[in-house]
């Protein structure tokens, strides 16, 4: 059962760091949330007021805490575990849908952090912005991808000034891509994705089959600055969101069999923010933005199933926005490895060896760094022993070793 909990003025409620999987409500007082910017190590304060839950997204993403909450006067808090906030509010419609858009924010929030670390550029309005997108994958030779952008494009701007652009564009590519097609999609027969995942059971009943759609290697699901009407939910493959920054798709992210995406432009009314493209044969299920609403909270558990993906989503893309804020070289490709790691924790600790299925490619796209940069600080971590490179796959022999090289390097460039 949920109890209710006193705070003297001066206390801590948890810090920064903590591993700590309960959720609180303030009833009564004045507390405030203080976090670390990760570009400037600068102090950021935000109060928290009665009737407001705090420590839910780190609770229900399991992951450490982001800030450390402390009380500014006496404090009444309901504290509660993840297992008793589902019990207590998953039926809650305005609780779920609040929590959603607030997570939401968030979200969209450090994607714009990214993109003015990645040096994105003045804004454009939706169509050029497709434009470019277009013209991004025309010049990384992606043919699929390409025309899939034009055709979205020409659908959803018939009449813009640029239309004769893109048509042009797409006389090109669209040949290649129905050519390449057949053989793309060959060769991903095998490597499509799969995963364990609660949400997999979840949407694996007759009744979403009507929601199913199929995708090839290469075919966009959604184009970045279109507008957003659907949200997707993986059931096999890989899928792979991508950011046009300075006229260059970069990397974000790969998502795996039971997680979703498109779901910001469906909470706030948003162009989309991201490509997602199937790396692999890809399996989806497609809502609309009419039966959203509907179709979490007539299923409350895929509803908090969602709001856990929305936390493990932020705490994602704030630690590859953590990997941005180094300014040093090698130490920022360093942390890619401890990222990875991170994510998929080796079984017996007492291995320090890693095996990454990365590429130098790879490196430079969640580095953010140009390839000719990477490729020359892997040859130095190469000759120093702290990496072995095969092709697409790199070795690191102590990745204790590798942690203690980034926090050296991090700490004296402070």
């Amino acid at each position: 059962m949920p109890k209710a909990m006193m705070y003297k003025k001066g206390a801590v409620i948890y810090f920064e760091g903590d591993k700590d999987e309960r959720i609180f409500i303030l009833q009564k007082g004045l507390l405030v949330a203080t976090s670390t910017d990760l570009e400037s190590d600068a102090k950021n304060s935000e109060s928290i007021h009665p009737g407001q839950f705090f420590g839910s997204k780190s609770a229900l993403g399991r992951f450490p805490r982001e800030e450390t909450v402390s009380a500014v006067a006496d404090c009444v808090c309901i504290v509660m575990s993840v297992a008793e906030f589902e019990q207590n509010f998953s039926s809650n419609k305005q609780v779920i849908m609040k929590m959603m858009r607030v997570f939401s924010s968030q979200l969209r929030y450090i994607h714009y952090k990214t993109e003015s670390i990645l040096k994105r550029g003045p804004s454009v309005s939706q169509h050029t912005g497709m434009l470019s997108v277009a013209q991004a994958f025309y010049q990384d030779e992606k043919w699929r991808s390409c025309s899939d952008v034009c055709d979205k494009f020409l659908h959803w701007y018939p009449n813009a000034p640029t239309r004769a652009a893109v048509e042009k564009i797409n006389a090109v590519a669209r040949p290649r891509a129905l050519r390449d097609d057949a053989k793309n999609a060959a060769l991903a027969a095998a490597e499509a994705g799969t995963a364990a995942n609660p949400a997999l059971k979840a949407f694996s009943l007759p009744a979403f089959e009507r929601f199913s759609k199929k995708y090839i290697p290469g075919q966009v699901i959604i184009s970045e600055f279109e507008p957003g009407n659907s949200f997707y939910f993986i059931q096999s493959g890989d899928v792979q969101l991508v950011k046009c920054i300075n006229g260059a798709n970069k990397n974000l992210d790969i998502l795996k069999p039971g997680e979703f995406f498109g779901e910001m432009a469906i909470l706030d009314n948003s162009p989309r923010s991201a490509t997602c493209l199937a790396k692999t044969n890809v399996s989806c299920l497609e809502f609309n933005k009419e039966n959203f609403e509907v179709l979490i909270m007539g299923n409350p558990q895929l509803a908090l199933i969602l709001l856990k993906l929305f936390c493990k989503r932020i705490y994602d893309q704030h630690r590859r926005f953590k990997i941005l804020c180094i300014k040093d070289v090698q130490a920022r490709i360093c942390d890619v490895f401890l990222m990875f790691d991170e994510l998929n924790p080796m079984t017996n600790p007492q291995d320090h060896a890693r095996r990454f299925n990365l590429s130098v490619q790879d490196l430079a796209h969640w580095s953010g760094l140009p390839q000719e940069v990477t490729q020359e600080e892997v040859t130095k971590l190469t000759k120093q022993h702290k990496i072995e490179v095969f092709d697409n796959v790199i070795i690191v022999p102590d990745i204790i070793d590798m942690r203690r090289l980034v926090d050296t390097r991090t700490a004296v460039r402070r």
